[in-house]
């Protein structure tokens, strides 16, 4: 068995592009979650839509769909890619309490989208903290990571239990 290696890095262990010519395409999916803790009076206005920024939920769903497909720009090395859907959900969870975010990428191609639903569920979170932060200066992201895959070499892989977000 041989050793694992980063394949991101050549021989020389510098940082390159991977090359994905050879690869077959084929539909890609990842799905990524995350989540925003806040207090629950603030979570209390996100729900009723009262924040002082306006729709929360509403702005950071787009947030998210806006970033996963300028993520070859926020990301070094990593490919653009034409993305066929992107998902972003979000909903307030009064036992975090926070928001939960969820995103799903879908491509055709010849390389993943893990890091696009990846920076849709950060940008998202990112841009829940902006819109409350006057009310909650401590909210926080956390438990970003990705949930499941298909597609590729690799087929279909999900989160282990015991690896819970």
């Amino acid at each position: 068995m041989t050793e694992p290696r980063l394949s991101h890095l050549d021989e020389h262990a510098t940082a390159r592009m991977v090359d994905v010519s050879a690869k077959a395409e084929s539909e890609r999916v990842a799905v990524a979650e995350g989540r925003v803790r806040c207090d629950a009076a603030t979570l209390r206005l996100v729900e009723a839509g009262l924040a002082a920024k306006g729709d929360v939920l509403g702005v950071a769903r787009v947030a998210g769909v806006l970033a996963a497909k300028r993520t070859a720009e926020l990301i070094p090395l990593c490919h653009p890619l034409p993305l066929t859907h992107v998902d972003v959900d979000l909903a307030c969870d009064a036992s975090l309490p926070g928001v939960r975010i969820r995103a799903t990428a879908r491509t055709v191609g010849r390389t993943g989208v893990e890091m696009e639903a990846l920076t849709a569920v950060a940008v998202a979170g990112l841009t829940v903290i902006d819109m409350i932060k006057s009310t909650d200066r401590w909210a926080t992201l956390e438990g970003v990571g990705m949930v499941a895959k298909r597609g590729g070499k690799s087929g279909s892989v999900e989160r282990p239990p015991e690896r819970a977000l």
